[in-house]
């Protein structure tokens, strides 16, 4: 169908294509540096294995195994995904001077100022989040660690982070939303829940007292169902996590669609928190069973979350992506999972919510049931042609390609 016909089509369902794509192209979404690396990093002994509920499978060829490397490899993927693109980065990703190295704990924002110029460069944003993982200091536990020594060191690790993101955020001009996520928990049954999460309470409080501009810098506390090593408890569930955010004005609570049991469906639950809560942040992944980290598809739940970002207010949710996988070209890896979520948003963006929240008030679900199904075959393909067209990226079919050749020319060479 051409370009003509399906703006036509959408025409008459009230849905302007022309402003669906303007207001995409100014939505930015983070792109998580550690797909290129397996999670690794550059502070620590990359031959180690990663610890605190973080695994990567697979030894697909071309991990980037330094800075110059990775950053290579994410201008690769830019150049193959359409959309206004952040970068969200881990404080393991920290880069030093030859000689010089930081403990996490004394980690400094001039240790992320290659990383400030190479985001400059590209007119990026930068989101940030403390590393409470792979580390001899994980006792397992961190933040909730009853151990003064080990819990003031992450303590403090967290304080250096909220500075690092107001130093990115100042010197990109944009906001950094800084993500505290943490392992904590234990692999059989606990005889003490309350006193880690009193603990783990505390520590954020410590961490959020360093001082930053609350208009630049947007601290989230992120929870998860259980992790590697931890499977009967998590100190930072979903429960403590929403209620931390919920008690203060200067942390908001962040949503991984991967961390919750398997029936639970993460865009149920945007509407419940932006009822209360003026902002939201989303780590978009791909949950399967247990298990989250996989590249995201352009599948029902993506789209149904896409669809509640656009109904809530856009705006108002901090977004990026959040996976891993080692198993296959981690180029091609990032590519697609971009491409996938920038699908969803625009579809979500052509659907004529209007007319939908219209007929439900009316309680038509006849016709809104009926209309929601034939909205899945309207022409979308070619406006997402468009959109790519818009934004200078190739189209569906040409891009695998040009991963593929960049993985013969440069990957494959890598030890």
């Amino acid at each position: 169908m051409s370009l003509e016909e399906a703006r036509k089509k959408y025409a008459a369902l009230g849905v302007d294509i022309d402003k669906a794509i303007a207001k995409l192209k100014t939505v930015p979404v983070a792109l998580h540096c550690w797909q290129g690396d397996d999670v690794r990093g550059f502070d620590t002994d990359p031959s180690k294995p990663l610890t605190g509920g973080i695994q990567t499978t697979g030894s697909y060829p071309g991990r980037a195994r330094n800075p110059q490397e990775l950053m290579e490899d994410i201008d690769q993927a830019a150049a193959l995904a359409p959309g206004r693109m952040k970068l969200n980065l881990h404080a393991s990703y920290a880069i030093f001077e030859p000689g010089e190295w930081a403990d996490r704990d004394r980690l400094e924002p001039r240790h992320f100022a290659r990383w400030v110029d190479f985001c400059r460069e590209r007119g990026m944003g930068c989101d940030f989040n403390p590393t409470f993982f792979s580390h001899p200091k994980c006792d397992p536990l961190t933040l909730s660690s009853p151990n003064e020594e080990t819990r003031r060191f992450w303590v403090d690790h967290g304080r250096a982070c909220v500075r690092i993101s107001q130093y990115l955020a100042q010197e990109l001009g944009q906001p950094c939303v800084m993500n505290i996520w943490t392992g904590d928990g234990y692999k059989d049954i606990p005889a003490d829940r309350i006193g880690p999460r009193m603990r783990y309470k505390q520590s954020f409080d410590e961490i959020l007292s360093e001082p930053f501009d609350k208009t630049q810098v947007y601290p989230c506390a992120e929870s998860k169902v259980f992790g590697i090593g931890v499977e009967s408890y998590t100190v930072g569930s979903a429960e403590w996590c929403l209620k931390y955010a919920s008690g203060r004005e200067d942390c908001i609570c962040l949503l991984d669609n991967g961390h919750y049991h398997p029936t639970e469906l993460v865009s149920d639950k945007i509407s419940s928190i932006l009822a209360y809560d003026q902002r939201l942040a989303l780590h978009v992944t791909r949950g399967v069973r247990w298990d989250s980290d996989h590249v995201v598809l352009f599948d029902d739940e993506t789209r149904e979350i896409a669809k509640e970002v656009v109904r809530c207010g856009i705006d108002r949710v901090f977004l990026a992506l959040d996976y891993f996988d080692a198993s296959i070209n981690r180029i091609a890896a990032w590519a697609a999972g971009f491409r996938n979520f920038q699908k969803a948003l625009l579809f979500a963006l052509l659907q004529p919510m209007d007319q939908l929240k219209e007929l439900q008030d009316r309680g038509n679900f006849t016709r809104l049931m009926v209309l929601q199904e034939e909205l899945k075959t309207m022409p979308f393909g070619t406006v997402w042609d468009e959109y790519c067209r818009c934004c200078g990226k190739p189209l569906d079919g040409m891009w695998l390609p040009l991963a593929e050749r960049y993985e013969q020319d440069v990957l494959s060479k890598r030890g």
